[in-house]
């Protein structure tokens, strides 16, 4: 009930910023470069993804040995951060 009670209060003061139904993550396909999917292992080897900012995507891979830095710079992403538990950033701006 509280969740409902912020949404409303929230949506009331930024009518154009809060959507009104929650979005659900898109798909791997739909977030990701064919060629930087690719170079992350595949579609299977991919746990989740989220966009943190609009120059970096945080995924977490199943297996992070499969994923190639080097094939992932010439798709284009500018930097790789990779952290403990199989946590990848990519960033892909300047």
């Amino acid at each position: 009930m509280f969740e409902k009670l912020q949404r409303a209060f929230w949506k009331a003061l930024t009518p154009d910023l809060v959507a009104e139904t929650p979005s659900t993550e898109p798909a791997a396909d739909a977030m990701l470069a064919p060629a930087v999917l690719s170079a992350l292992g595949g579609a299977i080897n991919l746990k989740s993804q989220q966009r943190v900012a609009l120059t970096r995507i945080r995924v977490q891979l199943q297996d992070p040995t499969r994923m190639d830095e080097v094939a992932l710079k010439t798709a284009g992403i500018t930097a790789v951060m990779v952290l403990a538990g199989g946590v990848v950033h990519l960033i892909t701006g300047l």
